[in-house]
């Protein structure tokens, strides 16, 4: 028994480690697909949408009427009760008028049924407060989007990742196999005796170094792809391959400026409207309300029982007058929050004007930088060509060869480095400056 036990463990162990070297293609279409479908942040931005719609329903109550139905019973000998209630119930007689049953009436039962209706015409702050309602609702939605275009551009930067560690590993994988390549050599020469063992040790040092490299960049692949999972809220945790080459993204040469109507700066406006809108709403609670109300009543001394019934209905013009200053600081407070709100939307601009220029600059830089790098690579690659096949001819230092190839090899991973560079910087120019 303990023997297949220990094989079903074996199994179990076999199949996580299988399912943990799973790769899987993926396209940054499907990446975005599944974020767009999964990922929790952008499902919390949607709740704090629907918790800012919620509040602006609320305010329906500005326009629509309160209606509660209610059913009392009550056992009394108060004398006013126990009057009211039999006048109530239309049961009245001439011999409840003596002065010693008035005064000491006999136990009284009265059950109420009660329908209200309280109908706003009025109220002036109940509106503004909810146009602030809607204005915040409405910046909710634009924050909601903004949410989805950063995480857009997050997947961007996090599949970019991913190509760029594939391409570390493909240099790297190369590289070592170069590197066994003059291991090869150099025990050939060593053993012919045109190398010391010095120089065979160098090149040993070199394959260990490369070896070292690739398992540093084998890592980042799975760590790229985590971090994609993380964004798709995946988790099974595979390792992706993207399905699409890391190469230079094209680049329009329009001016991109900075638009006030890109969603997160529009969300900013709306959020100052509402406190402004707000302000106005404190100032107009100093202003009478004017509200109509109504109610039907059945009663009757047997419970859910309705002998005699009535009606009220009418309208009440109401003003506080004085609320010992309180009004005065609620609207003092929301006309600071107002300016505070305008301040902030100010500083809010200018410093995404600020970003957007050092995204250009970034951009700008990149480009060169993005030139300079491939002639690097072209003239590194010549240079080890020329010095391996002088190696091969024993006209070459095995130092000069291993400085050659490592060179080649930095100024390969450099190359696709500053690929991702000014992609990243394109991506995020394009995300600053969409609307």
């Amino acid at each position: 028994m303990k023997k297949y036990i220990y094989i079903l463990l074996l199994l179990f162990v076999f199949t996580l480690s299988v399912r943990a070297q799973d790769v899987v293609p993926i396209s940054k279409e499907e990446v975005l697909t599944k974020v767009s479908d999964n990922n929790t942040s952008i499902k919390i931005s949607k709740e704090e949408f629907n918790q800012a719609k919620a509040d602006y329903r609320q305010t329906n109550a500005v326009f629509l009427p309160n209606i509660t139905a209610s059913h009392t019973g009550i056992s009394t000998t108060n004398p006013l009760m126990a009057f009211g209630s039999k006048l109530n119930q239309e049961i009245l007689t001439q011999a409840d008028f003596n002065p010693a049953l008035l005064n000491d009436p006999d136990q009284t039962q009265n059950f109420a049924t009660k329908l209200e209706i309280q109908q706003p015409l009025i109220n002036v702050d109940g509106i503004y407060q909810r146009k602030a309602a809607k204005s915040k609702m409405e910046a909710m939605s634009l924050q909601t989007q903004r949410t989805e275009d950063f995480l857009a551009f997050e997947v961007d930067n996090a599949y970019m990742q991913l190509q760029l560690a594939y391409k570390a590993v493909d240099v790297l994988e190369k590289a070592l196999e170069a590197a066994n390549e003059n291991k090869k050599l150099a025990d050939n020469s060593f053993e012919q005796g045109y190398l010391q063992r010095a120089d065979v040790l160098n090149v040993e040092v070199r394959v260990t170094e490369v070896k070292n490299q690739l398992q540093q960049a084998k890592s980042n692949v799975q760590n790229a792809s985590n971090y994609l999972s993380f964004l798709m809220s995946d988790d099974t945790y595979v390792v992706y391959k993207p399905s699409d080459d890391l190469t230079t993204l094209a680049s329009t040469m329009e001016v991109k400026t900075l638009s006030e109507n890109r969603s997160d700066i529009k969300a900013m406006q709306m959020a100052t409207q509402a406190y402004e809108t707000m302000n106005q709403a404190d100032k107009m609670a100093f202003l009478p309300r004017l509200n109509a109300f109504g109610s039907y009543e059945l009663y009757d001394d047997q419970i859910f029982q309705g002998g005699a019934n009535g009606y009220v209905i009418g309208a009440q013009l109401s003003w506080d007058v004085f609320q010992g200053s309180k009004r005065f600081g609620k609207a003092q407070k929301s006309k600071a929050e107002f300016e505070k709100s305008k301040l902030e939307y100010n500083q809010y601009v200018s410093k995404s004007k600020l970003e957007l220029n050092k995204a250009k600059r970034m951009l700008i830089d990149a480009e060169n930088k993005l030139k300079l790098s491939k002639l690097a690579l072209d003239q590194s690659e010549e240079s080890l060509r020329i010095r391996t096949n002088r190696f091969k001819e024993g006209l070459e230092k095995t130092s000069d060869l291993l400085m050659a190839e490592t060179q080649y090899a930095q100024k390969e991973l450099e190359y696709y480095q500053t690929i991702f560079e000014y992609n990243y910087a394109l991506a995020y120019v394009n995300f600053l400056t969409k609307e």
